[in-house]
Parts: structure tokens; sequence; C-alpha cells
């Protein structure tokens, strides 16, 4: 059973309501913490399917300040890591069953890992999934040289143009060297995108209102101090490409190795987004992590 939740949330002079899903009682029936669900761009109705292998938890999803039906009221359009951390930790002092476990990917991760920094009585165990952490490896510099020409294909011809690039990007393999900067663009009909501008300019993806999150400079000493258990996961399918590195990065910053889950960065999804991963063997393999059976 699924209930919607409209919650009021301020952050210094920041306002939204947040509005997050509870999916089985409350208290819990296993006298577990809840297990939190949190991705970002994408809203609640990403962790659909992966919520569904967990039918004997509580899983609380949500949708991020300024996606699906969580608006915002301060005026802006960016992304702010820290900001979006306040957001989850409103949500975790509202169902006021905390601490909770919680599974994060992509900038759902880097929030997860803002939210522990600054709430670490928040989360007992934390699996982040494939932080796009710019800032964790050498070739930083030159990754976001390559997000700025994502931003910019975007700008000059639209979001087909700038999700073909987007997938360039992501799907490059190691550092981003010359040879990377000097191919072309990638042609949106060979991913079968049309190619004309549909004219829109706002997507979180690909323009600059999520830099915030891929620049967030995570805070080691404050992690590693945290009682929370931090793993940093990443999918079997994504090595060599850059939200395989930042895992792999930024696992080593905090002394471990980064554990390995079946199938790509979405590798947790069902059908329903057009690039299903392997659900059923992603939540087997979270469920053994938060079980401390392994990771």
């Amino acid at each position: 059973m699924s209930t919607d939740h409209d919650n009021d949330t301020h952050s210094g002079n920041r306002q939204a309501a947040i509005v997050y899903d509870v999916h089985g009682p409350l208290p819990t029936a296993d006298g577990r913490p809840p297990l939190v669900m949190i991705g970002q761009p994408m809203d609640a109705t990403g962790s659909t399917t992966l919520a569904s292998y967990f039918p004997d938890r509580t899983v609380i999803t949500y949708d991020p300040r300024g996606l699906g039906r969580s608006t915002r009221q301060d005026g802006r359009v960016d992304s702010s890591p820290t900001v979006q951390a306040a957001d989850v930790h409103a949500v975790i002092e509202a169902i006021g069953a905390g601490p909770v476990e919680m599974f994060a990917s992509s900038g759902g991760a880097i929030t997860a890992l803002a939210l522990v920094t600054a709430y670490p009585d928040d989360v007992t165990t934390l699996v982040a999934h494939e932080p796009p952490l710019n800032s964790v490896f050498p070739d930083a510099e030159a990754a976001t040289r390559a997000r700025a020409g994502v931003r910019d294909v975007y700008e000059a011809k639209g979001s087909n143009a700038g999700m073909a690039a987007f997938i360039g990007m992501t799907s490059w393999q190691g550092e981003f060297t010359e040879d990377y900067f000097a191919q072309p663009a990638p042609d949106p009909a060979s991913f079968g995108m049309p190619s004309e501008d549909d004219g829109t300019r706002g997507d979180p993806l690909l323009s600059d209102r999520s830099w915030a999150v891929s620049g967030y400079q995570p805070d080691v000493e404050a992690l590693t101090a945290a009682s929370t258990r931090v793993v940093i996961a990443v999918g079997e399918e994504s090595a060599g490409t850059i939200t395989a590195r930042t895992s792999v990065a930024m696992a080593e910053l905090l002394g471990q190795q980064a554990t390995v889950f079946p199938s790509h960065h979405g590798g947790f999804a069902g059908p329903e987004f057009g690039y299903p991963g392997q659900p059923e063997a992603f939540a087997h393999t979270l469920r053994a992590v938060l079980d401390g059976q392994a990771g």
C-alpha cells in the first residue's frame, strides 16, 4: 500500500513542499528501520520496481524538490545536494521512525552522502550506488569539460541531441582524453531518437541545473567519523564509465572497495523507463548488503 504525504520543509530561506510515499506499516512490522530509496533526477516512480522486491519491508520513496509532485517556492531551478539532504532529513523526521536504512542512486547517492555528513544520526546503513562525483578522480577537470559539452549541445539543439551527447559521455571508457573531445557529437538517430529540436531547455539532467550535484565535494572526514555504515556500490556492466570510476574513487577515499551490484547504472529499474536492468538480482544483492552479508 502506498500513501502520499505532503510535507513542507524549510532549509534556510529555501522552501518546498516535499511529497513522499510510505509503502507498508509504520511502525514497521518486522522491527527493522524503514528502507528509504532515493534518486536524482528521478522521482519516486523510479523506485517502483525495486520496492516491489521488498514486500516484507516498509519502504519510503520521495520526489526531490522541483520533480514529480514536489513543488518548490524558493524561486530557483537548480539542485543542491545540501538542500536536498535537508529535505530528506525532514522526511525522516516526518515519518517518525528513524534512523533508517537507505538505498540511494546516482544524484540521490550524492544527496545521501550530504545527508550523512550533515545528519549522521539519520541513517544506519547507506548503500550509495554510482554517485557521479566529478570531483573525486584525477581527470576531474576534463570530466567537468565533458559535462559542459553535453550542456552546450543541449542548449544548441534540444533534448534529443543533448541526450545523445549525454549517452556518449556516460558510456565513454576511461579518462576523458583529447580523443573524446575530438569526436563529433553523437547523432540522436544512432540511439533511435528523432533529430528535431523539441524546444525544451529545462531538463535537469542535460542543463546546468544539476551541476551542483556532480560538482559536490564530499566530506570524507565527516563520512568516516559518522556511525553510519556507508557502502559504495557499482554496477558490473558499468566498468570503465564515468559513474563506475567515480564510485571506485569514492570507495577508495573511504578506505573500501566498491561493492559490485548486478547490471548497469539503472540496474534496479524495470522496463518502465525503456532501459531495464536486472531488478530482481539487484534487489537480492541489496538485501544481502543491508543484512550485512556482503559489502
